[in-house]
C-alpha cells in the first residue's frame, strides 16, 4: 500500500457511529502495523486532519472541514439551496427535508432539515447511502446514465420492506414515470412508516445536479400536494444555480 493509501486508510477507518479511535484500534481496523499507524497519525496530527484528545483517542481534525467545505459540488448547492430547504422546514410540517446528490452508486447527503416530531430517520447532513428506495435517490437514478441504471439494477437488491421494489423491469418503468412526471414517490419502500417525494435540481447546463426532498410520516399528507412542494423547491434552486 502506498503512504496515501495508508493515509486514506486511516481516515476511512472513522465512521458516524465509531467517531474516535486509539493507536491499536486503527492498526486493526486498516490492517496496518501498529508503527505505521503511529508515524502516520503523528503527522495527521502535526497537519490538523486528525486530532488527538486527552484520552489518547484520535478524532477527526477540523483542518478535514475545512478543506471539504471547499468542494463546488457542496458548498455551492448547499448554499443555493439552504435558503429553499428552510421555507420548507417553516411550512411546519413534519418532516425531514434533504439535499442531495449521487456518486456513482451512493448517496450522499449535503443537508438535512427535521421539522420537530418528524419520524426517525437514519440520513444525516455528509453522510451517504447506498440503496435508491428513497425519494431522492429514485430521481438520482433516473436521471443517471443508462450504464450507471444497469450497474447498480446488475447489483443485489435489498428488500426492506414488503413496499420495495426489486425487480429490475419494474424499476426501469418507475424511473421512465419519474423523468415524465418531473417528481419521485417512494410509499413505504425504505421503512412501513415513511413516504418521500423528490424532485431534480438542474445545473446550468441543463443536467440533474441534486435532489430535493422530503420523507415524512405515512399516511399524513398527500403525495401530490407533497410533490407541488418539493417541485416549486428544486426549481428555486435551479433558478438560484444559473
Amino acid at each position: 500500500m502506498s503512504v496515501t493509501g495508508k493515509v486514506l486508510a486511516l481516515l476511512g477507518a472513522f465512521s458516524h457511529e465509531t467517531r474516535a479511535l486509539t493507536l491499536t484500534e486503527l492498526s486493526r481496523r486498516t490492517g496496518l502495523s501498529l508503527p505505521t499507524v503511529h508515524r502516520r497519525a503523528a503527522e495527521l496530527v502535526q497537519w490538523g486532519a486528525l486530532e488527538r484528545g486527552l484520552d489518547g483517542r484520535y478524532r477527526i481534525g477540523l483542518r478535514l472541514w475545512e478543506v471539504a467545505s471547499l468542494a463546488p459540488r457542496g458548498s455551492t448547492l448547499r448554499d443555493a439551496a439552504l435558503p429553499v430547504l428552510q421555507d420548507l422546514y417553516d411550512s411546519k410540517k413534519e418532516q425531514h427535508i434533504h439535499l442531495s446528490v449521487r456518486d456513482h452508486l451512493e448517496i450522499v447527503f449535503l443537508e438535512r432539515l427535521s421539522t420537530p416530531n418528524a419520524p426517525q430517520a437514519e440520513t444525516r447532513a455528509g453522510g451517504r447511502f447506498g440503496a435508491f428506495a428513497t425519494g431522492a435517490g429514485l430521481v438520482l437514478l433516473a436521471h443517471a446514465p443508462v450504464e450507471v441504471q444497469e450497474e447498480y439494477l446488475s447489483t443485489r437488491l435489498y428488500r426492506y420492506t414488503a413496499n420495495t421494489v426489486t425487480d429490475p423491469a419494474r424499476i426501469r418503468s418507475v424511473l421512465t414515470g419519474i423523468r415524465r412526471n418531473g417528481y419521485s414517490t417512494s410509499d413505504r419502500m425504505l421503512r412501513s412508516d415513511i413516504q418521500c417525494v423528490g424532485a431534480p435540481v438542474y445545473g446550468v447546463d441543463g443536467s440533474v445536479v441534486a435532489a430535493v426532498s422530503v420523507c415524512f410520516q405515512a399516511g399524513s399528507q398527500p403525495f401530490r400536494a407533497a410533490a407541488r412542494s418539493v417541485q416549486a423547491a428544486a426549481r428555486r434552486v435551479s433558478h438560484a444555480l444559473r
